[in-house]
């Protein structure tokens, strides 16, 4: 193996990372010693130079739109997953005690308080069966036998109930009944010791919010392509887990076309647990899978030809979750796994397993963190075990003897504070020794011939750390590329480098940002809210899986990227990338270029470069994520021709996705619609809670009501007319018991006078009233509006008993004056002829005489009480009087006034005077 003559030059240092990051890089420039010289033998002022990050990357355009779905959905039944709302504290506590502080606060109580419902024999059996009797929940009353042993808690379930009633109140106060019971029942109600209890809940409550900061069970990835034998071959065949549980290992054979598709029914196995990570590697032609679920492991062997069943071969178990499993690419049969509790085992299904470390230490500093991480090398028995602060290759023949650092987090390659190594991956199908490392921050490419220092540095500014990696090696004058996938945010990243063996490793043209699974949720058809709430949710889900397939047809090379969501479903997208033959080179030393050189650095004779300009222009803007600044004014300073500037552009785009169709393709809207037909069937939607009570209407009519008529009646046909003539007038329909005019448009229902007091209080505020109603509705304006009405009822009283007898009698004769004339009118003889129009309907009736004497109306009229007796027998004695003579005939009808029928009354019957009369 070459190793190049000169590597890109850089800063060495020991320790570790330094609290000032120096300047943050930008798309991969300004770094320091980032600049290389091309070769040796060159003049100054010919010398070309290379960067790291220089040069044109092949041009991968992706086919369409979106992701497509590759497989159906899975059927998988609905498990709400973890939210932070779910375990965070959101209330007026928090607000109060983390006041002036950062950071998330755990719900403890309310956990607590779930268990103690969800579980509550776990929590006090023992003694709820022993003192169930002596505790009584009822609202009776208890006999007075059971006074002496039985309490009774309706009290204690009241305040327990107001409580709940009162959750998230800014006001709400613990009651002490419940601060009294509490304290009293603390050392012996519970099953389990209340410390302990309360030590195992938060504890979880931790486990549970780091995970949702960093899930690391998914790491691998859960995908797999096995390539088919044949480089020609179309068809090969996909691994990954499905089922409700996700513990189904399912071997899909598939067909690489435009879009890929599945052939036949998959090979399943079912596993005791759930599927975490699936690996694969070919060797002496033969595939084999390693399987990872946090306790067991196992390998099978999968033959060359489609159609055949894979073999399982051994399973084992372990005591602690294992953390990692790589299958070797250089023996069959052998595997490395690592678990949580600091174990590196070399797994061969002929011999065994064989222990090389057992640390549950961190090698080069403390980290919390139990994950492990092992991986095979370019020597098949020296392995590479990692964890969160470095790793070191040992071999597997001495392994507490043979070991190096290949890679630490520091000073050495130069890290960022708080940086960590999230996955290694072994890239011995683009060069023997090259290893890549993936931090929340870099990705690194080391080489096991110069440890420590990394031939490779840039920046990923991806959002989530990634977890998958997949490498897609390039032949000889080709690119490698290496895809980054993150699990929460399902981001995918296209990165190319080329190097290693002749000349140093460089990256090769901007990073590419692909689709994500949850893209594609806006190319599907329009759904109804909900259920476009739950496919959203669907798409959403973090990503477990990625995987990638190469297919080559002629000039045309496409670069399948299949993607597992943790729901189970499969996308798939295509890039296509068209190869160009090189051109032939030309002589003379004046074009020959360093390859990976890059036009924007190389400096026409015609002008010498100035580095410094003070009054420099730049331009920012943000695509993928990624920051990038282009210094115009300098450019034009250099005097760069402007057909050279825009070919120096063109051949370093920014760092953006490729163009791609707007709109998916019909063969692309034809899976949509296929998948979403699929999924109600496949998706179990979430169990709806109970709703209102519905009202049937099967018991509104009886079935005998319901039987048509044997013959319609003549009412049955007059409907029907009447129904004819509104439909086609457009009108209503009139009573049935009067002619069927054209009825007016009903009249719109005046607003109520009064208005309640919400209303009034709201009027209030937005009016700006709301101090004076309020002072309107205090206490004190209460009362002293209650002093006012008692003090003006007090005056009318005294009022009302200085007026006179006659001035009463005389307010109290006029009403059965006004009775007699209304009484005596009679309604005029109908006459002959057709129906008039209908009139509006006649006033209501006057009040009769017992309304008009009665105690309510008399008070009314402001008539003392001692006056109503009188008042009353003094109108009896006019009711009784003589019937009128009857009048002669054409004379008019003559209405008799108050005063003569009251000298009439008063001849008639002669009473004994009362009161003075």
């Amino acid at each position: 193996m070459e190793f190049p003559a000169a590597l890109f030059p850089s800063h060495f240092g020991a320790g570790p990372p330094l609290e000032d990051g120096g300047p943050a890089p930008v798309a991969g420039w300004g770094e320091h010693g980032q600049m290389l010289e091309a070769g040796p033998g060159r003049r100054l002022a010919e010398t070309s130079f290379v960067p790291r990050r220089g040069g044109t990357g092949e041009s991968w355009e992706p086919t369409e739109a979106a992701a497509v779905p590759c497989l159906p959905p899975n059927a998988s039944s609905w498990v709400p997953s973890l939210t932070p709302q779910d375990i965070l504290y959101r209330g007026f506590l928090h607000r109060k005690l983390r006041a002036g502080r950062s950071g998330a606060a755990l719900d403890f109580t309310k956990q607590l308080g779930n268990f103690f419902v969800d579980h509550p024999e776990d929590a006090f059996g023992s003694l709820g069966q022993l003192l169930h009797q002596n505790f009584h929940l009822g609202n009776s009353k208890l006999k007075r036998q059971a006074r002496h042993s039985t309490i009774r808690m309706t009290a204690l379930l009241e305040e327990i109930d107001r409580l709940e009633a009162r959750r998230g109140c800014t006001q709400q106060l613990l009651a002490s009944r419940l601060r009294w019971f509490s304290h009293l029942c603390r050392d012996w109600l519970f099953e389990v010791p209340l410390g302990l209890l309360a030590d195992c809940v938060h504890e979880e409550l931790l486990m549970q919010w780091a995970g949702l900061l960093f899930d690391e069970s998914s790491t691998g990835g859960a995908l797999a392509w096995l390539p088919p034998e044949d480089a020609g071959a179309r068809t090969g065949r996909l691994v990954y887990p499905a089922g409700q549980a996700m513990n189904h290992l399912c071997f899909q054979d598939v067909v690489l076309e435009e879009l890929p598709r599945a052939c036949g029914s998959p090979a399943q196995f079912e596993l005791n647990g759930r599927i975490q990570q699936v690996a694969a590697a070919r060797v002496d032609g033969k595939d084999f899978v390693g399987v990872r679920s946090d306790y067991h492991c196992g390998v099978w062997r999968v033959p060359s030809r489609t159609g055949v069943a894979p073999t399982p071969l051994q399973v084992i178990r372990t005591g602690t979750p294992a953390s990692c499993l790589t299958v070797s690419p250089h023996l069959p049969g052998e595997l490395a796994v690592c678990t949580q509790s600091g174990a590196v085992y070399l797994w061969s299904v002929e011999t065994g397993l064989q222990r090389l470390r057992h640390d549950p230490q961190t090698m080069f500093f403390r980290d919390h963190s139990p994950w492990r991480w092992s991986d095979f090398t370019a020597h098949p028995r020296v392995l590479s075990c990692a964890d969160r602060t470095g790793l070191q290759c040992l071999d597997a023949r001495a392994p507490q003897r043979c070991h190096f650092d290949l890679f630490k987090v520091g000073e050495e390659a130069s890290c960022q504070q708080g940086e960590r190594v999230v996955l290694p991956m072994y890239l011995g199908r683009a060069h023997p020794s090259q290893h890549l490392v993936t931090t929340q921050f870099s990705v690194y490419v080391l080489d096991e011939r110069l440890p420590l220092v990394p031939v490779l540095k840039w920046a990923h500014m991806m959002q989530a750390p990634p977890l998958f990696t997949q490498l897609v090696p390039g032949g000889p004058g080709r690119t490698h590329k290496v895809l980054l996938g993150a699990s929460r945010t399902q981001e995918l990243l296209l990165l190319q480098y080329r190097g290693g063996s002749r000349l140093a490793c460089q990256l090769a043209g901007p990073p590419q940002k692909l689709h994500s699974i949850a893209g594609c949720l806006q190319h599907l058809p329009p759904q109804l809210p909900h259920q476009h709430h739950l496919l959203q949710q669907r798409l959403g889900t973090p990503a477990a899986g990625l995987a990638t397939a190469l297919q080559e047809d002629g000039l045309q090379e496409s670069l399948i990227v299949f993607q597992l969501s943790e729901a189970g479903d499969v996308f798939c997208q295509r890039l296509t990338h068209e190869t160009v033959q090189p051109p032939a080179p030309t002589s003379g030393d004046e074009t020959v270029v360093a390859p990976g050189s890059s036009p924007l650095f190389e400096a026409p004779a015609s002008s010498p470069p100035r580095w410094g300009s003070e009054e420099e222009e730049e331009q920012t803007f943000y695509l993928s994520n990624l920051e990038v600044i282009i210094n115009d004014e300098e450019e034009e300073d250099r005097g760069m021709p402007v057909a050279q500037e825009k070919a120096g552009l063109s051949q370093e785009p920014c760092a953006s996705p490729q163009p791609c169709p707007a709109v998916p393709s019909p063969a692309a809207a034809v899976r949509y619609r296929r998948w979403l037909k699929a999924l109600p069937r496949a998706c179990r939607e979430p169990p709806r809670p109970a709703g209102l009570p519905t009202l049937s209407q099967k018991r509104l009519f009886t079935s005998k009501e319901l039987e048509p008529p044997a013959a319609p009646s003549a009412l049955h046909g007059q409907a029907r007319r009447w129904l004819r003539q509104a439909m086609r007038d457009g009108g209503c329909l009139p009573p049935w018991d009067t002619p069927h005019p054209a009825a007016a448009p009903p009249q719109p229902a005046e607003p109520p006078q009064g208005t309640d007091p919400l209303s009034t209080r709201l009027a209030a505020a937005w009016c700006g009233d709301w101090e004076r109603w309020w002072e309107e509705r205090s206490d004190a304006s209460v009362a002293r509006r209650q002093r006012a009405l008692r003090e003006r009822r007090r005056r009318q009283k005294r009022a009302r008993g200085r007026r006179s007898l006659s001035a009463s009698f005389t307010s109290s004769l006029t009403c059965p004056s006004e009775l007699s004339e209304l009484s005596d009118a009679a309604p005029p003889p109908p006459s002959p002829g057709p129906a008039p129009p209908r009139s509006p309907p006649p006033p209501p009736p006057p009040p009769g005489e017992d309304e008009l004497l009665s105690s309510q109306s008399l008070r009314c009229r402001g008539i003392p009480r001692e006056r109503r007796r009188t008042l009353r027998d003094y109108l009896a004695v006019w009711a009784e009087g003589p019937p009128e003579p009857p009048e002669p005939p054409g004379s008019q009808p003559c209405i008799p006034s108050s005063q003569s029928q009251l000298s009439s009354a008063s001849q008639s019957r002669r009473k004994r005077p009362r009161m003075g009369f």
